[in-house]
């Protein structure tokens, strides 16, 4: 796999994560998608949007996960989903719960326990459109989701899933949050607390009477949020017992399918220590790829047209070779 090298006016860590987020990108090879509803749980559902090629079950598969605050319309998802498409893969992306407008189909938050979604999109792509290859990528919350879900399903992986990719993975929440509240790092946190705030009000509109939203008010970090909001209501003691259980570094070790990790030694918030962990460093199963730069799931590279974003191209040259 070639090796990274960021676009000269991209070398710092911030300026890489604030220029993919803001870099005009179009997406010329994928054509219109069709919306579906994947049941997760009763009364839960999370939408994809979805890429089919003729007919659809004789052709892989890749599903995307997007990050904390992200949608299925985020350019990582778009971007990764053109190449495969353009290679003749189906692609679905998909919303996490409440995400992309997504906030009826569930009376329920979003977190970053809820790997049970994506198995349940997983069996579904199995068991009604019958796919024999099936592939998994997921960015920062989506990336740490993703992982989660490979290494609970340990040993008892589906002969269908081939292979995931993360990149950027927060894979140990409580060091995340603890960088992203860093001074160097308040845009983010600002960025991050506001969005929460705004879809906890637009599900408090939703779902009258359900959510107390008075604790919020002095809510200023996300570890605030996670512990008068997400703990309350999605059954945690608090964050810290939130981030614990929810950690997809808890059950790394037990991974068994070809995995891909994709992260910057100069990411902001996701701590490059976290990827050292021997639960991680020494699963056989697990590559890492690490180069010293490349912000949050940016990776711009100096080069243009099919090169720009780095680990787009890395996760399809590693699920092509599987």
């Amino acid at each position: 796999m070639e090796n990274f090298e960021p676009h000269p006016l991209l070398r710092n860590p911030h300026a890489q994560t604030l220029a993919a987020a803001f870099w005009p990108r179009r997406f010329p090879r994928l054509p219109r998608s069709t919306a579906r509803d994947f049941v997760t749980e009763p009364g839960t559902s999370i939408r994809g949007e979805c890429h089919w090629q003729a007919p659809r079950r004789e052709r892989p598969t890749l599903v995307l996960v997007h990050g904390l605050e992200g949608s299925c319309e985020s350019g990582y998802m778009l971007g990764l989903a053109e190449r495969a498409f353009a290679v003749g893969w189906n692609a679905v992306r998909l919303n996490q719960r409440n995400c992309g407008g997504t906030e009826s189909l569930t009376p329920t938050l979003y977190n970053s326990g809820l790997s049970s979604d994506f198995r349940a999109v997983l069996s579904e792509l199995i068991e009604r459109d019958s796919i024999a290859e099936i592939f998994f990528a997921g960015y920062s919350m989506g990336g740490n989701l993703v992982l989660k879900m490979a290494g609970e399903l340990a040993g008892s992986v589906p002969r269908q899933l081939r292979g995931v990719a993360t990149v950027c993975p927060a894979l140990e929440l409580s060091r995340c949050v603890d960088a992203v509240d860093l001074p160097s790092n308040f845009i983010y946190q600002r960025h991050f607390v506001k969005g929460l705030k705004n879809r906890m009000r637009r599900k408090a509109r939703l779902f009258p009477g359900k959510f107390d939203l008075d604790p919020m008010k002095q809510v200023r970090t996300l570890r605030e949020f996670d512990d008068v909001i997400t703990a309350t209501y999605c059954g945690y003691r608090d964050a810290a017992d939130y981030y614990a259980q929810c950690s997809a570094l808890r059950v790394v070790q037990n991974i068994c399918l070809p995995t891909l990790v994709v992260t910057s030694q100069d990411d902001p918030f996701v701590p490059f220590a976290s990827f050292s962990d021997a639960a991680l460093a020494h699963n056989p199963h697990i590559r890492v790829l690490a180069p010293e730069h490349g912000g949050h799931c940016a990776f711009i590279s100096r080069y243009a047209g099919g090169h720009r974003f780095w680990a787009e191209g890395r996760i399809m040259d590693f699920f092509q070779r599987l």
